[in-house]
């Protein structure tokens, strides 16, 4: 759940307003959905400021039923809800953006609120933990609207493998993040400052706090709690937004209308389907599947399930047309495969972007043993992976291409090998930590997966190789670093330089040390290395 970072990369990706004329609550436009050529509505990618064709209507908006339900904000009044106030009015834009993307879930998320009698303010928390987007990843490994860290998600039973994550699936994380919520106000005695201030923070890091400040016999309200930086910032900044949503003209803000009505249908399908092919049968694009149903990672719905997809309302009864006239051979295309010398069951399921359970299960294969001229059967993909450009890998390659590196730096790959760790990585390539993982779209703590490749940034001039034949050339491969080195006892410049692959010679010029000089422990030298050749 790191809100300050979600809010600092929608404000780096917004694009100039549209004027409040276009946005007027009272003109009654449905600002959030389009008609393409083909006929299908469709979905607005994160950040994008409106469809291109508005569509009228007279149906009522959903801020008066959010109004309704706001019960919070109005008992609240602290100098950090006013500066939140302050940043929202300099940048309409936030909020417009924010709440366009919002447009499919909202109806949804407000109804589940009310079902569990919840304050609506908690149907606003996506803006400020994921700004509304159901792919957004934080680099505290938190994924989704709700921003559920992995083991919060298993506690929620958000099921995460290889297919689904569970953290991201609209459907089940909304009500996955009210069950939570009831249960902070419940483990706080129905204090919903301090439930707000848990799921940010940790009900365990906010008890601490509020039990400190009792054992001193001093206020223990959420606005006297000492909590981090980031849960100091949270709450404030939900209810902010909520004044807003709460008065808008008071502020000089717009808001987006949205329609006080279901955007979409849950489709129960009964088994695994090519989201391609859901598509097609949806008269959707493949894109539109997918910020309909983001917890799938790949090209087709999990075997395991769930079996349901959501479907814009419009297109949901003929998709049901379509689907049950689809006889349940089609809904995948099918591979025959013959087992070669050297095959494993794990590269082929790699090879066809699927796991080793299903090659399995299709072919009633125990175990891991394959014959070679084993004939076996393997579900595909009816496009190529091109085609599914919102599936995790394409997602994660199109963030990695848009990372804005430093001026004067120059891209490495790194291929991944058994035994690497970020931490170490990060070393050998004197960068962060947290830069390495940014990157490549990653979380510190994420693993790494032996055969990926790792995409960094780094200063041009040492990615330069200096030696007697290449001091001018550039290593084609990017792979020279230059190493801080402190000398240890027992070293000298023959196993200095036999330890990283380089020349005595080259050792010495590059630290202005004459032949015959004794180190000293203690002493720092530079080691530029070739890091392929590098002694494991």
């Amino acid at each position: 759940m790191r809100s300050l970072a979600v809010l600092l990369c929608t404000l780096a990706m917004l694009t100039s307003p549209v004027s409040n004329a276009e946005n007027a609550e009272a003109t009654g436009l449905n600002a959030t959905a389009s008609v393409t050529h083909a006929g299908a509505v469709r979905l607005n990618d994160p950040g994008e400021p409106g469809g291109a064709v508005k569509l009228p209507t007279a149906k009522p908006a959903i801020w008066n039923r959010i109004r309704q339900g706001l019960s919070l904000y109005q008992h609240e009044n602290h100098p950090r809800i006013d500066d939140e106030i302050r940043f929202l009015k300099r940048n309409p834009s936030y909020l417009d953006i924010t709440l366009r993307r919002a447009q499919p879930y909202l109806y949804y998320i407000v109804t589940e609120a009310e079902k569990r009698n919840i304050p609506l303010e908690f149907a606003l928390l996506p803006i400020v933990e994921s700004a509304y987007d159901p792919f957004a990843y934080s680099h505290g490994r938190a994924a989704g609207l709700w921003q559920f860290i992995p083991m919060t998600g298993q506690r929620f039973k958000l099921r995460q493998s290889w297919w689904y994550d569970g953290r991201r699936d609209v459907y089940a994380s909304t009500q996955a993040a009210f069950q939570y919520l009831n249960a902070l106000n419940r483990f706080f005695g129905g204090d919903w400052l301090h439930a707000l201030a848990g799921y940010n923070a940790g009900e365990g890091n906010v008890r601490k706090a509020v039990n400190a400040n009792k054992a001193r016999k001093r206020p223990y309200g959420y606005w006297h709690l000492k909590l981090p930086r980031e849960t100091e910032l949270y709450v404030p900044r939900l209810m902010a937004i909520a004044r807003v949503v709460a008065n808008p003209a008071a502020y000089g803000v717009t808001l987006p209308y949205i329609a006080d009505e279901p955007f979409f249908e849950v489709v129960e399908i009964k088994s695994q389907i090519d989201l391609a092919q859901a598509a097609k049968l949806a008269n959707l694009s493949i894109d539109d599947i997918y910020r309909m149903n983001p917890g799938f990672n790949q090209w087709a719905t999990d075997p395991d399930g769930p079996h349901r997809l959501l479907i814009p309302k419009t297109h949901a009864t003929a998709f049901r047309t379509e689907l049950a006239l689809l006889p349940s051979s089609q809904r995948l295309k099918w591979h025959r495969y013959l087992v070669k010398s050297g095959d494993t069951l794990g590269h082929i399921a790699q090879r066809f972007k699927t796991t080793r359970a299903v090659v399995r299960d299709v072919n009633q294969i125990e175990g891991d043993n394959l014959k070679i001229g084993q004939a076996l059967l393997i579900p595909t993909a009816s496009k190529r992976d091109e085609h599914y450009t919102l599936n995790v890998n394409n997602r994660v390659q199109q963030a990695i291409a848009n990372v804005n590196p430093r001026a004067g730096s120059s891209k490495i790959v790194h291929k991944v090998e058994a035994g690497d760790t970020l931490w170490d990585l990060a070393n050998t390539y004197d960068v962060s930590v947290g830069q390495l993982a940014k990157w490549n779209s990653m979380a510190p703590g994420d693993p790494l997966r032996s055969g990926a490749s790792l995409t960094l940034w780094v200063p041009a001039e040492i990615t330069k190789r200096p030696g007697s034949i290449a001091l001018n050339g550039v290593n084609p491969q990017n792979t020279v670093r230059k190493f801080g080195y402190t000398v240890r006892d027992g070293d000298s410049i023959s196993k200095i330089a036999g330890h990283y692959n380089v020349s005595m010679d080259d050792l010495l010029r590059w630290n202005s040390i004459r032949p015959g000089s004794i180190l000293r422990p203690g002493q720092r030298l530079t080691v530029f290395v070739d890091v392929t050749q590098l002694s494991r």
